[in-house]
Formats: C-alpha cells, sequence, structure tokens
C-alpha cells in the first residue's frame, strides 16, 4: 500500500469533484446525502461527469427521475412464460453512461486499486478485457474519474458497442479489437497478457477479478433481495431459484448471497452453440455478453446447482418478434398481451432473453406452481443489439411476416422443452471445476495451490467480507 499514491489520487479527485460512493450508498441509495441527489437531477445520467458514480447501482427509476426503494423489475405474465411460477426480472439498463450494469462490476474493480494505492494515475492505464459490456463499463468509468483506459473485445461483438466506444474513448488506438466473437475469449486473454508486459497497464480481467465477485455479491445480491421481497409482500411466494447467464459470473455471484438469505438454488445460463459447462463443447454463438469455452476464475462453480442452455437461434428470432412493428403486432393482436407489457419487451437484451428462456425451462422442469419465485436479471437492453436484428431479419430474405412470428414464437417460447439441462451432483460440479485447470493453470499462469481454494465456500465469503469491509477506506479517502 502507497500512502503517497492515495493521498496525490485523493487531491486530483477532489480538483476534478469525483466523490466514491461506498457500497452501502450502492445497496441502498436512499442513504446517498441529500445535496449530491439534488445536484443529479440537474444532470443527465449519460454526462461524462463524476456524479454519475452515484448512479451505479440497481435502483434508478425508468424515468431517471430519481431512486426507487428496489431496482426496476418486471413480473413475467403467466400467458407469455407458459408456467405458473412468478419470473422476476431485473432491469439493468438503467444503470447509467452505458445503459448496462457492467459499470458496477468495473467500480468495484477498480476501487481497491485505488483505496490501496496501487493504481497511479499519472502511471498507469486500466486495461478492460471484455466480450460484451464491461469494457464499455471500464471505459466510462476511467473517463469521469479522469483515468486513462484500453478497452480490449473481439471484433465480432456488436456495431452499437463499437460506436459508443468511438465516442467515449480519447485515443482511438485504445479500442483493441481481438479476433472472433464472442466465444474467443483466449484470444482476448492473449492480447492481455502482451499488454502485461508493459508494467504500466493494469490489466482489470473480469473473469479473474474476485472484486468483480464482491461488489456483485454485495450489492447486487441485496438489491435482488428487495425486488424480490417487494413482489412477495404479504404472500406466501417462496424464491426457488436465482437464473443468470455465465459471463464473467460476477453477476452470478448475486445468487451466493440470495443462497444464504433466501435459500434459492443457483442455475447458470450458457448457449447451447457453445456447450461448455454442460458437455465440456465448444463452438460460437451470438448471444453477446456471456462469455464460454472456459470457467471463468470467479464462478464459484461448487456452490451452483443447475446448468441450462439455451439456442441463440431462440435469442435471434425472440429478438426479432419483440423489437419490431410485425412481432409486436403479433403479440398484441394474436396473442392478446397487453400492449404495455409488450412496450417493455425491448428492455431484454440477447442475455436477458435467455435467462428468461432458462427460467421457463426450470421452471418446467421443477413443476414449480403459483407459489414459486425465480429470480433473474436482464443486464441489458435490445438498443444494444439492433445492427444484430438487422442481421436476423435478412436471414429471412423478405420472407417475416404474422405467420414466421407464430411460427418462432411458438418453438422457442410456448414450445420450449426442458432438454439440455442438468442439475448437477457433487461430481458434475468437481467435472466443471476440473475444466477450469486448463485455462487457469495451464494456460494463464494461476498456481494450482490458489486453484483448489476455490472448492471452499470460506474463500468466497472471504472476498465478499472484503467488499463489505470498504466503507471505512472510502469515507477516509474522500475525507483526505
Amino acid at each position: 500500500m502507497s500512502q503517497a499514491i492515495i493521498k496525490k489520487t485523493s487531491d486530483y479527485f477532489k480538483s476534478k469533484g469525483v466523490v466514491l460512493p461506498n457500497i452501502s450508498e450502492l445497496q441502498d441509495p436512499q442513504i446517498i446525502n441529500h445535496d449530491i441527489k439534488n445536484s443529479l437531477k440537474k444532470i443527465n445520467n449519460n454526462d461524462i461527469n463524476p456524479l454519475n458514480l452515484f448512479r451505479v447501482h440497481w435502483f434508478n427509476k425508468r424515468d431517471q427521475s430519481g431512486f426507487g426503494n428496489e431496482p426496476e423489475y418486471i413480473v413475467l405474465p403467466t400467458e407469455f412464460t407458459g408456467v405458473k411460477a412468478k419470473i422476476i426480472v431485473n432491469m439493468g439498463r438503467y444503470f447509467p453512461l452505458i445503459t448496462a450494469h457492467k459499470v458496477l462490476a468495473a467500480y468495484g474493480c477498480l476501487l481497491p486499486r485505488i483505496l490501496n494505492g496501487t493504481f497511479d494515475y499519472e502511471k498507469h492505464k486500466a486495461v478492460w478485457p471484455s466480450t460484451g459490456n464491461y469494457c464499455r463499463g471500464g471505459v466510462a468509468i476511467s473517463r469521469i474519474m479522469g483515468l486513462n483506459s484500453i478497452a480490449i473485445l473481439p471484433e465480432g461483438m456488436s456495431n452499437e458497442r463499437f460506436e459508443w466506444l468511438n465516442n467515449w474513448v480519447e485515443d482511438k488506438k485504445n479500442i483493441i479489437k481481438t479476433k472472433g466473437t464472442e466465444s474467443n475469449v483466449k484470444e482476448i486473454y492473449d492480447a492481455c497478457n502482451e499488454l502485461k508486459k508493459d508494467n504500466q497497464n493494469d490489466i482489470i480481467n473480469q473473469f479473474d477479478e474476485y472484486y468483480n465477485y464482491g461488489i456483485h455479491r454485495s450489492v447486487t445480491g441485496p438489491s435482488f433481495e428487495k425486488s424480490f421481497l417487494k413482489v412477495k409482500g404479504n404472500s406466501n411466494l417462496v424464491p426457488r431459484f436465482y437464473v443468470s447467464a455465465s459471463g464473467s459470473s460476477g453477476t452470478l455471484a448475486a445468487g451466493d448471497y440470495l443462497k444464504d438469505k433466501l435459500q434459492t438454488k443457483i442455475a447458470v445460463v450458457e448457449a447451447l452453440e457453445c456447450p461448455t459447462l454442460l458437455h465440456g463443447g465448444y463452438g460460437e454463438h451470438n448471444i453477446q455478453g456471456i462469455g464460454d469455452k472456459h470457467v471463468p476464475l470467479i464462478h464459484n462453480v461448487m456452490n451452483t446447482d443447475f446448468v441450462v442452455d439455451v439456442s441463440d437461434q431462440a435469442t435471434n428470432n425472440l429478438n426479432m418478434i419483440f423489437n419490431t412493428e410485425i412481432g409486436k403486432k403479433f403479440l398484441i393482436e394474436k396473442k392478446n398481451f397487453d400492449p404495455d407489457f409488450v412496450s417493455r419487451l425491448p428492455e431484454f437484451g440477447f442475455s436477458a432473453i435467455a435467462n428468461i428462456l432458462a427460467s421457463i425451462k426450470l421452471a418446467k422442469y421443477m413443476d414449480l406452481n403459483s407459489d414459486d419465485a425465480i429470480i433473474t436479471v436482464a443486464t441489458d437492453g435490445a438498443d444494444l443489439y439492433m445492427s444484430e436484428l438487422n442481421k436476423t431479419i435478412a436471414d429471412f430474405k423478405n420472407n417475416y411476416d404474422e405467420i414466421v412470428c407464430a411460427e418462432m414464437f411458438g418453438q422457442h417460447l410456448s414450445g420450449i422443452s426442458t432438454d439440455n439441462m442438468l442439475e448437477l451432483s457433487y461430481m458434475d460440479k468437481k467435472r466443471i471445476f476440473n475444466l477450469g485447470y486448463f485455462t487457469w493453470v495451464e494456460q494463464q499462469g494461476v498456481s494450482l495451490e490458489e486453484f483448489e481454494k476455490r472448492k471452499d465456500q470460506k474463500f468466497w465469503n472471504s472476498h465478499y467480507d472484503y467488499m463489505l469491509s470498504l466503507d471505512n477506506k472510502i469515507n477516509e479517502f474522500n475525507n483526505m
């Protein structure tokens, strides 16, 4: 720990108007200082303004008028899901700066470096490797703090992500495009290892950053508990599952909190076209942002209960129905869904649709009833995938109509089955855990001892406890 760097950074932040929100404020933004809340009323949620750090949580209202008492969420109608269980979808697109929840992960990963003086703003660049939104979140957090940063992501990701980066990254050379698409994670690691040769590059890799795990368990978990309790009210509703796509496994960490507090089981979602956890398989897919072909170091595998695979054909085609006039007209006029509900479907990005489909599969598999709830998440919205939507429409070669909508809806939603999923035994968990050895020990140089420690829940609890302990350090830093 370098006290001189800490003091220097604190002074620098003061000169730029940067105040670090503490963990308890992100868990419950109602306790944020009234002066800050009032100032935020005059600031757009996408402005390059350091006060937007106080919007890096789940409680932003849809109309950006302030903070709610629980996250924005949608309880999916039974006539839409085809199951009796209540599926509660927490909405991530109301995070500031990038309309996705990865700004929270970026803040959580950078925060301890600042507080411990290991990141020197005069010397270091923050390197943000990603297959989706995390590099945008890292660039956004870095920019409003006045820090230098580099974004790394596959060249095949959606155009919207690159357009955003071009507007936010001051030097376009700091956008590094690696070969491939969503499934090409190793190529990202190779680029990181090359950059690591320069000790001025601080690689903040969401896939192996335990701070990513810690921030989601300490902030996202309690936030989702509040939305569940709001839905539950005075009823007998029981939370049965937490469902989240694998990704970096940061968002999955909320499941550890919910399992501890609400006794939910945890289901991890992956793409059927790349069934790594289910079959030790490989491949490519288009459920952008969920990562694959390896087991992230921060995935608490031994605490995971189900693996559920979903096809990108389902997410591509349902995304088309949810976001076109033809599709919306079909849903309202032929399926008789409430127009207000249909108008909210664009709030679901690809991974959100995957999480919803996996939740439906689980509800069917477990014969859940109306007293059962599944908690899941929409980490971003369809606005990040409009270029992908156009590709899907083009695949139908001008034959996209109401009949196609009926076929796709029947195949991918109302007709969804319980295939390609697995309830994990202890031996299944060990198999998936061991699969991570090849990436982390053989390729990336993690020690076998460090790798093995991850079997013990005390290891994960310590990272959760560390994140919770940071408030005093944050207050000291802000008040230097």
